[in-house]
């Protein structure tokens, strides 16, 4: 009887809110969250190996290049072969942190009749709660996701209307990562050979969203899924791990890897965007997000792409006799509304959008 009452209660609450779910312990997991058509986290090689050593960038070295371009040869190396780094030093001070970490840790524990004026509305993508996107399966957080730039597209009652301290710290955030991004793209631009005046007419000004995550404790975490594997739709996505519980796994030779945050490290990974843009030089890595059975885990990603109304495809730079382009150009407007409308399957979105795979919708 206590599970059919949880299964009900989760159907009450598909589209509200797992912490609240799980406020009373539960012992069977709610059939919307089990996610037996995903390698579970034991899936791993024999013998439950140690976190992956994933490269680490320092952005003091890249801006200042007194290494003779030795970082910057690494991030190049990295971008290609990894798609994914812990970059340090990176110039956001650690009170901002802390003081976003306080913030967000308040905001979760708000009434849910607090939080739920910031729901998700009928047919739109943004704001907090737990949607389904494919079969009625729900991943194991509760996600607050909304537009920041431009600011013309801030919905009104998001960000706006957040409680004045997490505004302003948020705010304070934003325009921290905004700078690093700049800084970040244009020595990628640099490392490409690329005009970083081109790079910068792609993302200037361009769409920047945000992803705030809260996953709590399951007592089950082989049964569920935090976040489905995927590449991400963006040029760059940077990925704070505000309150220092690992999850996020990468997918390397087809084989899946935890990975263990540096303290303050902030955790970059190429977008399938990016990779159109180098036309597959820089390669996006597939990457999930895991359950914790004793702890709850507060995560911010912070992504960035170009204009809406830009068109977008391999760099012309790049492309000649013997490098043709490997992806169609598309409009990035009509990309991100595909992007929604599918369900979340690895890199497949990235692949239907290559020249070879005969799709894609061209500009």
């Amino acid at each position: 009887m206590a599970s059919l009452q949880v299964e009900e209660l989760s159907h009450s609450l598909l589209e509200i809110s797992l912490q609240e779910l799980v406020k009373e312990p539960i012992i069977t997991i709610p059939q919307n969250f089990i996610r037996l058509d995903q390698e579970p986290p034991s899936s791993l090689p024999y013998g439950s190996p140690s976190p992956i050593t994933t490269p680490t960038i320092d952005m003091s070295r890249l801006v200042s290049g007194e290494d003779d371009g030795h970082e910057l040869e690494k991030l190049h190396s990295t971008c290609k072969e990894w798609g994914l780094f812990q970059l340090v030093n990176h110039g956001v001070s650690s009170s901002l942190l802390e003081k976003l970490k306080h913030e967000l840790e308040e905001f979760y524990k708000l009434p849910l009749e607090e939080k739920m004026k910031y729901k998700i509305r009928a047919g739109e993508v943004e704001g907090y709660g737990n949607t389904a996107r494919e079969a009625g399966k729900l991943d194991w957080a509760d996600r607050f996701f909304m537009i920041t730039n431009p600011i013309h597209r801030r919905k009104p009652h998001l960000l706006p209307e957040l409680p004045s301290s997490l505004r302003n710290t948020l705010e304070s955030y934003l325009l921290e990562l905004q700078k690093l991004a700049t800084k970040l793209l244009s020595l990628m631009a640099k490392a490409l050979k690329i005009d970083v005046t081109e790079m910068i007419e792609l993302f200037d000004d361009g769409m920047q969203s945000v992803r705030m995550t809260y996953y709590p404790p399951c007592p089950q975490p082989e049964l569920v899924m935090g976040i489905t594997p995927h590449s991400d739709a963006t040029l760059l996505t940077i990925l704070n791990q505000v309150n220092g519980v690992d999850a996020l796994q990468i997918k390397k030779g087809g084989v899946w890897f935890p990975v263990s945050f540096l303290p303050d490290a902030f955790v970059v990974n190429v977008g399938d965007v990016l990779e159109i843009f180098s036309n597959g030089v820089y390669r996006s890595i597939e990457h999930r997000a895991t359950a914790n059975s004793e702890k709850e885990r507060i995560s911010v990603a912070f992504f960035i792409n170009p204009k809406f109304e830009a068109e977008v495809g391999p760099s012309p730079s790049l492309i000649n006799p013997k490098n043709p382009p490997l992806f169609k150009r598309f409009r990035m407007e009509q990309y991100v509304k595909d992007f929604f409308s599918r369900k979340l399957n690895g890199k497949t979105y990235l692949q239907h959008m290559s020249i070879e795979n005969g799709e894609g919708n061209s500009a």
